[in-house]
């Protein structure tokens, strides 16, 4: 099972914000007014790196454990369902073409599903998760 979730150091700078990186994304970092600012934008920055790593078929790493002084950030929804799938295709060596194969649909379409700025209906992710073997689990947990 793959948590949603990626651990973020969250520290203050010299004019007292909020700055927030993360240890498996080198190119996120984001920042906020106070801790509730901080981790709005973090949950924006780490959708934003993900999405990009996905379009460009880069490597998205599976989140390391939460070491003192870090907080999970979780993935945003909108681009969970992509992630799921991204991981999936890349775990079991499927292409797009492949996916389409076995989803019986174009290549294109399978193409929108991976693309974080295509709004895909949700079912559409699950039918093509379920081809893979696979179906996305949502939880509910209290805001820390």
């Amino acid at each position: 099972m793959f948590a949603f979730s990626y651990p973020a150091r969250f520290r203050h700078d010299a004019k007292g914000r909020r700055v927030v990186d993360f240890p498996g994304f080198s190119e996120a970092h984001t920042d906020g007014r106070d801790e509730r600012a901080a981790f709005e934008e973090a949950i924006d920055c780490l959708g934003s790196a993900i999405a990009f790593r996905i379009c460009e078929k880069a490597e998205v790493p599976r989140p390391s454990p939460l070491k003192r002084g870090q907080r999970l950030v979780p993935v945003p929804f909108w681009v969970a369902g992509k992630l799921a799938l991204y991981l999936a295709m890349k775990e079991q060596g499927v292409n797009n073409s492949e996916l389409a194969r076995r989803l019986k649909v174009r290549e294109t379409v399978v193409r929108r599903m991976l693309n974080p700025d295509h709004a895909t209906k949700p079912e559409r992710l699950q039918t093509a998760l379920a081809a893979l073997g696979k179906h996305l689990v949502i939880a509910v947990e209290d805001a820390a």
